[in-house]
Parts: C-alpha cells; sequence; structure tokens
C-alpha cells in the first residue's frame, strides 16, 4: 500500500519515479492483481493522472480499463473510476485555455483515443449495457463517455448504437430519470446522436420523445426556464428540421397546439433575462421549421392551418405588436409570423385585420412598412419586415389588390397613412435601402397579376408645386436617368422588369416615353466598370421585355425596329453578353436559394428570390427572340394572327358554350325545382289517399267486427274504428272473450246448485220421515229457497244485461252502416268528427256496461260464497243425517229387543192363563177412537 500512498497522498524519500512510470506499474497492478480492493484502489489512481497524462494512460491503460468493465460488473465502484479515467483521456473539453494548436492536438488525441475504442464495435455495446445499471457511479460516467464518443467520432457511433438491440431505447430511458443531472445529460447525449442521422431521428420520435420533452419544458418553466428548456428546444430542433416524417408525426400527434402557452409572455415584458431570449428564440426557430417554404407544399399549408385554429397564429401578432420585446425576439417573430401566413389565404386574411395597440390604431401592416422604410432601424429588422410583407403578397391577390388600392386616387385619404404612401415614400426617399426596399415590395404587390400591372399604370404622383403630375412609371424611369446609387437602380429595374412582364399596356406606356430608349441602348453599350455591370444586365432585361411583349401599337417603337436599334447601337452578341451579366452575379445565386433575404450588409442586398425565377424564365426567350430574323417574325407572326384567330373562334365557342351551360343550369334548375314540387304534391296525394285508404278499412273492420258481436250474442266492450288502434280492438275481444268464459262457467255452477239444492231438499224427506230430527228440515229448506230466489234474480240481472248488449251493438251496427255508407259517399271532415262524437258516446256507453259487469262479478262472486257455505251447511246436514240413520238403527235394535222380550213374556203370561191383548186389537182401537173423535169434531162444526 505504500506504493498508492505514494501516488495518492505525500511524497516518499528517495528519487521519484516518471508518470509513465507510475502509469506503468499502476497498469500492472490493475492486469495482475487479484483482489478487487487493489483493482480499485490502481484504477482510482489512474484516474486521477489521467487529466495531467492523458497521452500515456491513454495509449497503457485503455485496454485494462475496458478490460475492467467486461470483468467487473457487480462493483459499481470501479467501474465508475474505469468510466471516468475514459471519460478524461477522449473528452476535449478540458484543454479549451490552451493556444489554437495546442487545442488542435489535443482534438487530435481525442479523436485517436475514441478511434481506438469504437474499433471493436462490442466497445460501445458494452457501454450501453451498462447505461442500465441504476447505480449513479456508473450511469452518469457512462453517459458522459458516450456523449464525448459521439462529439468526437459521430458517425462511427451512430452507426454502432442504430445496429444495436434496443440500443436508441436504452438511451432513450435517460429522459425518465429522477435525477436531474443524468436527465439533463442525456438531453445532452440525445443531442449528439440525433446529428445529422435521419434513421435515429425517426426512432427517438416514435420513442415518444415528443411527449417526453414537451412535458419537460413545461415542467421547467417553458420560455422562463432554464438551460434545460434550451437542451430540449435544441433536441426537438434536430428531429424536426428537415425530417418529413417527423414533421407529420408532430403535427398528427397535436404537439402544435402544445406550443402556443410558449409565447403567453404576458402584457409585462420588462427583465427580460438571457436565457428567455435564447428560449424564446429557439422555440420561434421550431415553428418555423414546421412551416419552412423548403418543406412539402401540402405538409406545410396543414401545419399553417392548425397554428391558425389552435390561436398560436395570433399569440404571435401579440407580441408583433407588444412593447418592449427585445429586437432580436421581435425580429424572429416577424419572420416566423411571415412563414405561417405565406401561401395561406386565411392566415393572411387574418394579419391583414391586425391592428397595432395605437390610437387611432393602424393596421399592422402599415406600421411594419414604417419601419422597413425608416433608416433608424437595425438592418436585420427591416429585412424581416420585407420577407414578411413578401410572404403576405405570395399567392395572395386579394391582398395584392388592397395594396395597390391604397395608390390609386379614388381610394387615398390624407389624414391617414397607406401602405401606398409609405412605399411611394420609400421609393423615393434618400436611403438607397428604403429605396431598394420600397421597389422590391412593390413588385410583389404586381407579382402575376395582370390586373394590378394596368391599374398601377393610373397612379399619378405631384413631383413639385406648379408642375403637372407624373405617373408612377414615369418617375422610376426619371429617377434611373439621374444616376442615383447602384442599390437604388437595381431596385427599380427590378420593379420596371416585373411590372411590364406579360403586360403589352404597360410595355407601350414605358415606349411611349421617348427618352427610354435611348438611356437603356445607352447604359447598355457603354463600357463601364464591375459595379455598373449588373445594372447593364438589368437594362438588357429590360430592353428584351419590351421587345418579346410588344404588341407593336408604336410605330417608331415595333419589335422589328428595337431589333434594328440593337443590332445597330449595342450588337446582338453584345446584347446577350450583358443580359448574361445577372445569372453571372455572385450574389444572384444566393439570392435563388431560399425566399428570405438574408444578407450580411446592407450593401449586398440586391437580389429578390422572386426575381431570379424571373430572369431564369426570360433569359432564353428574350436570347432567342433578338437573334430571329424579320422572315421568322413575319412567319411568327402569321403563325401568332393563325393562333389569334383560332383562339378567337375558340373564345366565341367557349362563351357560347358558357351561354348554353348557363341556359342548361337555368332549365336544369327549373326541371329540378318543377320535379320537386311534383315529388312534393304526389307525396301529399299518395299520403292523402292513404289516409282515406286507411279510414275505409277501419270503417269495414268495425262494421265486421260489430257485425260477428251481435251475431254470437257476446258481451264485450264496442270497438274504435278512428280513435283506437288495432291493439286496443284485439284486447277488447279478448275482454268479451274472458266474459262469455265466465258466463259459461257460473252457468254450469248454477246448474250444480240446482241439482244439490234438490238433492237436499229430497233426501230429508226420504231419511228422516217421522223421526225426532224432522222438525230441523223445514229451516233448511227455507235457508236454501232464499239462495235459489237470490241465484235467480241474479240470473235476471244478467238476461236483463244481455239485452242492453244487444240493444247496444244493434245500434252500433246501424252507426256503423249509416257511417260507412257517409264515408263512401264523402270524406268530410265535419261527418268524420261527427262520427268520432258518436264512437266516443259509444265508448262511454261500453265503460258503463262494463262497470254493470264488474258490479255482476260482485254478485256472483257473492254468490260463490253463498254456494260454498251452503255446500258447508250441506256437509254438516249429512253428517246429521248419518248420525240420525244410525241412532234410528240402534232404536229399531232396541224396540226389536224389547217386541221379543213383550212377546215373551206374553207367551209366558198365556201359559200362566193371564190374559193379554195383542197390538192388533190396540191398533183397532186406537183407530175406532181415532174415528169417533174425528166424528165429535165435525158435529160440533
Amino acid at each position: 500500500m505504500n506504493f498508492f500512498r505514494g501516488v495518492m497522498g505525500g511524497q516518499a524519500a528517495g528519487p521519484q519515479p516518471s508518470g509513465a512510470e507510475t502509469i506503468q506499474k499502476l497498469c500492472d497492478r490493475v492486469a495482475s492483481s487479484t483482489l478487487l480492493e487493489d483493482r480499485r484502489d490502481a484504477v482510482r489512481a489512474l484516474k486521477s493522472l489521467s487529466k495531467k497524462y492523458r497521452m500515456e494512460v491513454g495509449t497503457q491503460a485503455m485496454d485494462h480499463l475496458i478490460n475492467i468493465l467486461q470483468t467487473d460488473r457487480s462493483d459499481s465502484e470501479i467501474l465508475g473510476y474505469a468510466l471516468d479515467t475514459l471519460y478524461n483521456i477522449i473528452c476535449n473539453d478540458e484543454e479549451e485555455e490552451q493556444d489554437e494548436n495546442a487545442q488542435k492536438q489535443a482534438d487530435d488525441l481525442g479523436a485517436q483515443f475514441t478511434e481506438k475504442f469504437i474499433q471493436d464495435p462490442e466497445h460501445v455495446t458494452l457501454l450501453l449495457s451498462l447505461l442500465e445499471e441504476f447505480d449513479f457511479h456508473v450511469r452518469w460516467p457512462g453517459v458522459k463517455l458516450l456523449t464525448a464518443l459521439l462529439k468526437s467520432q459521430g458517425v462511427q457511433v451512430q452507426g454502432v448504437i442504430l445496429v444495436s438491440p434496443m440500443g436508441v431505447s436504452r438511451l432513450m430511458d435517460l429522459l425518465a430519470d429522477s435525477r436531474e443531472v443524468i436527465r439533463n445529460d442525456g438531453l445532452l447525449l440525445l443531442q449528439q446522436l440525433t446529428k445529422g442521422n435521419a434513421a435515429i431521428q425517426k426512432i427517438v420520435a416514435f420513442e415518444n420523445a415528443f411527449e417526453r420533452l414537451l412535458d419537460i419544458i413545461t415542467e421547467e418553466g417553458s420560455s422562463d426556464g432554464g438551460i434545460v428548456v434550451e437542451d430540449c428546444l435544441l433536441l426537438l430542433l434536430n428531429l424536426l428540421k428537415n425530417n418529413s416524417s417527423n414533421q407529420n408525426f408532430f403535427k398528427e400527434g397535436s404537439y402544435i397546439q402544445r406550443m402556443k402557452p410558449w409565447f403567453e409572455v404576458g402584457d409585462d415584458n420588462s427583465g427580460w433575462s438571457a436565457q428567455k431570449v435564447t428560449n424564446l428564440h429557439l422555440m420561434l426557430q421550431l415553428v418555423r421549421v414546421m412551416v419552412s417554404p423548403v418543406n412539402s407544399p401540402g405538409a406545410t399549408s396543414s401545419c399553417q392551418k392548425s397554428m391558425y385554429q389552435c390561436g398560436l397564429l395570433q399569440q404571435l401578432c401579440i407580441i408583433l405588436m407588444a412593447t418592449g420585446v427585445p429586437a432580436d425576439i421581435l425580429t424572429e417573430t416577424i419572420n416566423t409570423v411571415s412563414e405561417v401566413i405565406r401561401g395561406s389565404q386565411v392566415n393572411q386574411d387574418y394579419f391583414a385585420s391586425v391592428n397595432a395597440p395605437s390610437n387611432p390604431p393602424r393596421p399592422a401592416i402599415v406600421v411594419l412598412l414604417m419601419s422597413m422604410v425608416n433608416e433608424r432601424q437595425p438592418f436585420v429588422l427591416r429585412c424581416a419586415v420585407l420577407y414578411c410583407f413578401q410572404c403576405f403578397l405570395y399567392k395572395n391577390q386579394k391582398g395584392q389588390g388592397e395594396i395597390v388600392a391604397t395608390l390609386l386616387p379614388s381610394t387615398i385619404d390624407a389624414n391617414c397613412i397607406s401602405a401606398g404612401q409609405l412605399l411611394c415614400g420609400g421609393l423615393f426617399s434618400a436611403d438607397s435601402l428604403s429605396n431598394w426596399c420600397a421597389a422590391v415590395a412593390l413588385a410583389h404587390a404586381l407579382q402575376d397579376n395582370l390586373t394590378q400591372k394596368e391599374q398601377l399604370l393610373r397612379v399619378q404622383l405631384a413631383t413639385s408645386l406648379g408642375k403637372p403630375p407624373v405617373s408612377l412609371l414615369q418617375q422610376c424611369t426619371n429617377i434611373l436617368s439621374q444616376g442615383s446609387k447602384v442599390q437604388t437602380r437595381v431596385g427599380l429595374l427590378m420593379l420596371l422588369c416585373t411590372w411590364i412582364n406579360n403586360c403589352p399596356i404597360a410595355v407601350t406606356h414605358f415606349l411611349h416615353n421617348q427618352e427610354n430608349v435611348p438611356f437603356l441602348t445607352a447604359q447598355i453599350s457603354e463600357n463601364l466598370g464591375e459595379d455598373e455591370r449588373l445594372v447593364q444586365g438589368l437594362c438588357a432585361l429590360l430592353l428584351g421585355i419590351c421587345i418579346y411583349y410588344n404588341d407593336n401599337s408604336l410605330e417608331n417603337y415595333t419589335k422589328e425596329k428595337l431589333k434594328q436599334l440593337i443590332e445597330k447601337r449595342i450588337g446582338k452578341e453584345n446584347f446577350v453578353e450583358k443580359l448574361g451579366f445577372i445569372t453571372k452575379h455572385e450574389l444572384y445565386s444566393r439570392a435563388a436559394q431560399k425566399p428570405q433575404p438574408v444578407f450580411p450588409s446592407p450593401e449586398q442586398m440586391l437580389f429578390d428570390h422572386e426575381f431570379t425565377k424571373l430572369v431564369k424564365d426570360l433569359e432564353g426567350v428574350i436570347t432567342k427572340a433578338v437573334h430571329k430574323s424579320s422572315e421568322e417574325e413575319k412567319k411568327e407572326e402569321e403563325v401568332k394572327k393563325t393562333l389569334e384567330q383560332h383562339d378567337n373562334i375558340v373564345t366565341q365557342y367557349k362563351e357560347l358554350i358558357r351561354e348554353q351551360d348557363a341556359q342548361l343550369k337555368e332549365l336544369k334548375e327549373q326541371v329540378t325545382s318543377v320535379t320537386t314540387q311534383n315529388e312534393q304534391l304526389q307525396a301529399t296525394i299518395t299520403q292523402q289517399l292513404s289516409q282515406i285508404q286507411q279510414h275505409k278499412d277501419q270503417y269495414n273492420i268495425l262494421k265486421l267486427k260489430l257485425g260477428k258481436e251481435s251475431q254470437s250474442n257476446n258481451q264485450g266492450d264496442s270497438s274504435q274504428v278512428n280513435g283506437l288502434q288495432t291493439e286496443e280492438l284485439s284486447q277488447l275481444r279478448e275482454e268479451v272473450e274472458e266474459l262469455r268464459k265466465q258466463l259459461t262457467q257460473l252457468q254450469s255452477q248454477l246448474g250444480e246448485k240446482d241439482a244439490l239444492i234438490n238433492t237436499l231438499k229430497s233426501a230429508p224427506a226420504q231419511t228422516i220421515d217421522g223421526s225426532t230430527e224432522g222438525s230441523g228440515n223445514p229451516e233448511l229448506l227455507q235457508e236454501l229457497e232464499a239462495l235459489r230466489s237470490q241465484i235467480q234474480s241474479q240470473l235476471a240481472e244478467i238476461t236483463q244485461l244481455r239485452t242492453e248488449r244487444r240493444e247496444l251493438l244493434s245500434r252500433a251496427e246501424a252507426q256503423s252502416s249509416d257511417t260507412v255508407t257517409s264515408s263512401d259517399s264523402s270524406i268530410d271532415a265535419a261527418k268524420v268528427a261527427e262520427l268520432e262524437s258518436r264512437l266516443a258516446a259509444q265508448i262511454s256507453e261500453t265503460e258503463k256496461l262494463k262497470g254493470s259487469r264488474a258490479e255482476l262479478e260482485q254478485q256472483l262472486a257473492s254468490a260463490q260464497s253463498t254456494v260454498a257455505i251452503l255446500q258447508t251447511e250441506k256437509a254438516k246436514l249429512q253428517t246429521d243425517v248419518q248420525e240420525s240413520k244410525k241412532e234410528q238403527d240402534d232404536l229399531l235394535m232396541l224396540l226389536a229387543d224389547q217386541d221379543q222380550k213383550i212377546h215373551s213374556l206374553k207367551q209366558r203370561l198365556k201359559e200362566l192363563g193371564e190374559t193379554v191383548e195383542d197390538e192388533d186389537d190396540l191398533d183397532t182401537r186406537d183407530q175406532t177412537d181415532d174415528d169417533d173423535e174425528e166424528d165429535d169434531e165435525e158435529d160440533e162444526d
């Protein structure tokens, strides 16, 4: 351990070993030690020496350190030391204070060690597997080491990670780490990983990166957040820039809507920190990436629509018109609004309606143009305003018309400043940059719009007091002839070329001024310096447009005469050479790359992007037009005349076809309206016929129903016809059937009761005649007679109800027959109402009948209870009769025994000689006595 004390701690006595020797001994210790503690101490010593002896540690210890990563996975401490050591020898961050040569050597050293590390792709895979360790001392150094590898040899490391299974997914897990240090360094790692690799960008995006990054931005405070927000925005820019797949995924995932709260900076914009400015600048760039002109038109249009619908454009316009916003944020906001509205009619219309918060309110366009023509404003801000105005007019003929209308005499308002007044003021001001910007802005108001080119010819300018007004076209040529600055003349020449292009009327107006053609030929024919070459080329282009779009309405300046003038004064070859000066200019190709005017200095602001397209289209056709001979011109004229005749014929036929189409359209509309009316009438007739048929069917059903019920003499409810549905009729029919069944049951029960009563009446007379129990039978008979009379009265009531029902059915049948007759003859509404009233009366009578039926059912129920009581009494009587029979039998037995005893006693008495009278003699005597008594009674009477 003394060795490690000498390395890590105080000085030991005697000569000290050199750094290389110490490192060699430490490497041997790492390779040969069997104890984990010894290897750990040796790696810790290498870590402490790795910054000072970077070369030695890197060359001697890298293999041993990689071996530690492979073999000692169980000890997180030694893994952390090994990763830190590798990071120190690969990373170049610690060498920033050295001079350029030393810094270059350090960069080369880091690249060499990185290349050595990634020679075996398994080393990168090993590092990715170590990132799965949750231990802070392993995961954090691993993240830093992989970031350093990507910075040094990004393409090679990206290739290894891309083919590694779940490689990108492991790195995405770093964003979910609860330890902010690891999460923040994970953001830096993903920034390096996604640079310039579309495949990795797509994988990261589909690993839910947008959701996680936007959540982190929101948690950190959006634009008010710190460096973490900046890192998230940089990563989002890497994922979205020039990647149409990720842009579409971002839009389809509704992430554009989540960007709106970023720009809610509030009214109090004071105290903008540097970090907030940086964050907001990156946020604006992120919006621009989604609507960049280099994207596909369909994707750009869809994003522009989403930004308007979610209120993002409105929020940007609020920042645009706010006070206290830093200049660079305001400039970038103007550029962002420009691309959000470019080519989108809805967004352009909204931008035209935005007013600045001034008194009185002014349109935002006017306020921005005031900044553009103000030479005291920053150059980048003026360029941004010009770009915004160009985007506002891009494919916006409505906006072009509104701008040109502010220049026309009929619409000029002296009390307020208009866009046209500002453009004219900038066009003729002393500032050359204002001249150029105003000329280009006005040229965009005329781009591909023939109507506005002709309207602009009406504009008249008052140059000075006492002089007649001059047209805008003439004033532009006057300024050209005065020999102003190159930037001013270039801007005016671009405006004139755009103005008269594809507009023969404007060409005629231009040639009508006798001084214009001599001025152009003089400018082209002179041998001027390098600075004037561009002006010569633009003059040649203007003269060529006058030839190509000349309608030969002016005798002195026909196509042929202008070509002869060029051949005599300039020469055709010289003319074509001067025309080529435009495309050969060094600033031409730069302006042709993208629509946004980006120039390092105001002096280099010479070409407009749209004008470069115009030059590209016209250069070839003008060259051909100049070289054509008179015979070719005549042939072309003849061909043109023939084509014009054909065009006229075609136009006439087109007009005739349009008229016929209009007539056909009118006739179709009439046919459609008549057909619609016919269909409505047919539907009405069909509906009425169906109603009539329905009424007839209902009346017939009612008639048949009432007829069937009257024939069967069943008690039931009369069916409704014009007020009740079929279900109600069937329900009433079922009720009638139930009543029939109940009547049948009652009649059978009454028959049984009658038979029972008869049996009860006859049984006592036969069994109890002359007995002692015979005195009770009259009371039972009286009760039975009362019950029978009650049942007969109920039967009488039932008979009466049947009679009433027959009368009701006959009456309903008569009414229904009358109703059917009347319906067949007429379907008058009053008769239908009368029928409904009659049916209502029948329904009320039916309800009364139902009440009578309920009373009858109650009486039947009471009768049934009475019968049950009688049945119980009958049972009791039957038991009494049986008992009396038994008693009579017993008495008879006793009497028989007594008679036997009496007879035996009489025999004994006779045997003893006593006189005994027989029963026959006694009966005869009794009969005689009875006859005598009857005779006495008769005598008394």
